[in-house]
């Protein structure tokens, strides 16, 4: 017998299938991981098959030299993933299966946690431990408690008393798996009672196929996806369910474990590895039947899958920008074809290409236009920024905003500060010769970050002094760029000092837990305020907070992409959404410099569908998506030149594809990336806009990028970022 493998090595020229003998004696099985002969070394390799003849000559086979585990970890529903993973997204078999593992599983560097217990003998004798103290008292504890952690004994007692125990054979020792939990606090299951359009909502999932959920915002879409999985355990089956954020998933998780127990298993990036490892063998095993997670947990090796939900569908986040760059929704509907169950998308704002799909009857819409408090959405009221400038308010807050958050402050109540951006300020920049400081290795901006007195790089995390003479002319007239959520908290800090003013973004939540420990922090205090990027724009539900304040609207709208506009009104609706979750009003104040854009407007309103309307129609008069298709092919390498060459060579041949498809190709272009350099690579882009119904010429266009051997190529059907 043979087994065809594939190599666990991420590299262009072993991306195909290598053929092995299974030795005589050998269990090997499809799914499981082998040590295989390669040239002079022993590699890592994935059995994707097994086959009983080989077309390679018999002297050049080898045979597989062990197995890594005794039974399969990658089951058949992942491995036919992998497939279509391929063919989709034009990946490496390789790329894909190891989306499927703990990586460090796949490294050997995370194990079972095992702890060791003592208990007594049954015909144990103490008599002859007069004279030993500390043996007889060691005893006498575990005569008591029966079974004591060795660890706790030998700390209490001694280490040599306890083994003298042992040695005696009055203690047996047993050893016990740890299984490690992510920390989730503890949340009590809430009885509530469903409004009907909960209900309407729920009855409305039946079957397989696609489910667009549009609810407001507070419209109790999390009840119903907890009702849906109800029914799917209670027909013996699992479900997987994805969030956004980090900061959401214990929230979630500390929601569904009140409901659901500890069939709830969590993944997401920031899990230690031994707790990612204990995860994924609980939902391996079938020990839990839900798995709650961001992107990634759509990998999960849960088997009988009979629901998939996908909240907040439309955010970026579920589109993976590094290689292997997939879309989460696009994995899930397979999933859920594979299965034949239902994929639930859920949303208050959903994406204009999923609304598009619904409007046109490829997917269902299922409409929550009230909230569930039966409460009003708080009111929004736009502020013009100009016009404070001009009756001499220059700084960054407007007199509407300051004397609502008084107000929040007198009440004992809280408020959330939204801002896209985090650190100081954006950038410095030397006022009489208009230098700005930029990082070595990457072609942006560097961003002032007080705490540390650091000049940081967002895209490589390379930090440098800050600027008190410009390097360029020698001027000292250094000026700060765009606030940040650093300098938004300490002016706020000093306005208000006698308040708790919390900060949350990339840069406070950075260990372990800080997301969940500054959530509490804030849900605890009143009154308070929580400053924050888009980490705290969606699911946080606090009861007490009565105003959100958005401090730049317009940092979302203005930007090179097609979604800008989209994103903008999104992320608008979302923050907007945290205030007036309970029986108190809400309201948010919309600081703007450009009062008269449509998509403020819309959002005042939360008026979704017109706004989907008018987006609509100026993305099919310019022929983009959802009406047409965008693809990317990026190069990237440290030397500008062998980029150049690359991708010159690589537009040649795309000519010809266009010359043979010129009905079907919109637009097709070479240029610089947005931004140029990142990590000391230089990045240049081809951009092609294609008529929609033409993965044939995808695949074309995707083999002229074939022949590039020194550059990296990132090929992208719809890029979430343009940049």
């Amino acid at each position: 017998m043979f087994a065809s493998v594939i190599i666990d090595q991420d590299a262009k020229a072993l991306d195909r299938v290598f053929d092995y003998r299974i030795p005589d004696g050998l269990d090997v099985q499809k799914g499981m991981r082998v040590n295989v002969p390669f040239g002079a070394r022993i590699l890592q390799g994935f059995v994707i098959d097994i086959k009983e003849k080989s077309s390679v000559s018999e002297n050049k086979i080898k045979s597989i030299y062990s197995t890594i585990e005794n039974f399969p970890v990658i089951k058949k529903e992942l491995l036919e993933l992998m497939n279509f993973m391929c063919d989709e997204f034009h990946l490496r078999q390789s790329s894909v299966l190891r989306l499927f593992l703990p990586s460090e599983m796949r490294e050997g560097k995370v194990k079972e946690l095992f702890a060791k217990y003592a208990t007594l003998c049954e015909n144990y004798d103490k008599n002859n431990l007069k004279r030993a103290k500390k043996q007889l008292l060691a005893v006498e504890k575990l005569e008591n408690e029966k079974r004591i952690k060795l660890s706790d004994l030998k700390a209490e007692f001694g280490e040599s008393a306890i083994k003298a125990l042992v040695d005696k054979q009055i203690i047996i020792l047993e050893l016990e798996e740890i299984k490690r939990v992510p920390y989730v606090a503890h949340r009590s299951d809430k009885k509530i009672s469903l409004r009907k359009q909960q209900e309407e909502a729920i009855a409305a999932v039946k079957g397989s196929g696609t489910y667009l959920l549009h609810g407001v915002t507070g419209s109790g879409k999390t009840e119903v996806y907890m009702h849906l999985i109800s029914r799917v355990l209670d027909e013996g089956k699992s479900a997987i369910m994805l969030v956004p954020e980090i900061s959401l998933t214990p929230q979630v998780v500390s929601t569904f474990r009140a409901r659901f127990g500890d069939k709830i298993a969590l993944l997401h990036s920031s899990l230690s590895a031994g707790e990612r490892f204990d995860e994924w063998r609980r939902i391996f095993s079938g020990e839990a039947g839900v798995v709650v997670g961001a992107r990634s947990a759509i990998f999960a090796p849960v088997e009988n899958v009979g629901m998939i939900i996908i909240d907040e569908e439309h955010e970026q986040s579920y589109v993976s920008e590094s290689n292997p760059r997939y879309i989460s929704e696009v994995v899930a509907a397979f999933r859920a074809k594979y299965n034949g169950c239902p994929l639930v998308l859920g949303s208050a704002t959903p994406s204009v290409d999923d609304y598009q799909r619904a409007k046109q009857g490829e997917i269902s819409l299922i409409e929550m236009p009230l909230r569930a408090n039966g409460k009003e959405l708080p009111r929004i009221q736009i502020i013009d920024m100009m016009g404070e400038i001009r009756s001499g308010n220059s700084g960054m807050f407007s007199s509407q905003l300051l004397s609502d958050l008084a107000k929040v402050i007198n009440d004992k109540k809280q408020a959330m500060i939204f801002i896209n951006r985090r650190g100081y300020s954006s950038f410095m920049m030397c006022r009489e010769c208009g230098y700005v400081a930029k990082c070595n290795d990457c072609d942006v901006s560097l961003v002032y970050h007080r705490e540390d007195n650091r000049l940081k790089c967002h895209y490589c995390g390379k930090q440098y002094r800050v600027l008190d003479k410009c390097p360029n002319c020698g001027s000292d007239k250094i000026k700060q760029g765009a606030v940040g959520t650093e300098k938004v908290v300490g002016e706020l800090q000093s306005i208000f000092p006698d308040v708790k003013i919390l900060r949350m973004d990339n840069d406070t939540t950075s260990k372990k837990n800080s997301h969940q420990k500054i959530l509490e922090d804030f849900a605890s205090t009143k009154p308070a305020i929580l400053v924050g990027t888009q980490m705290i724009a969606k699911g946080h539900d606090f009861e007490d907070v009565t105003l959100v304040g958005i401090v730049d609207a317009d940092q979302s709208l203005y930007r090179s992409d097609y979604r800008s506009t989209e994103r903008c009104f999104q992320l608008i609706t979302q923050v907007s959404g945290r205030a007036g979750r309970s029986q108190f009003e809400g309201k948010v104040d919309l600081q703007t410099y450009s009062p008269k854009h449509y998509v403020y407007k819309f959002a005042a309103n939360y008026d979704y569908k017109s706004f989907f309307k008018k987006e609509a129609n100026i993305r099919q008069t310019a022929a983009f998506p959802p009406f047409s298709k965008i693809i990317r092919i990026l190069f990237s390498h440290s030397d500008e030149n062998v980029v150049k060459d690359e991708l010159k060579s690589c537009y040649n041949r795309l000519l010809k594809v266009r010359e043979k498809y010129f009905d079907d190709i919109i637009y097709m272009d070479a240029m610089k990336s947005p931004i140029k350099r990142i990590k000391n690579s230089f990045r240049y882009q081809v951009i092609i806009r294609l008529k929609l119904d033409s993965k044939h010429i995808e695949d074309e266009i995707f083999e002229c990028t074939q022949e590039a051997l020194k550059s990296s190529v990132f090929f992208e059907v719809n890029p979430e970022n343009m940049s």
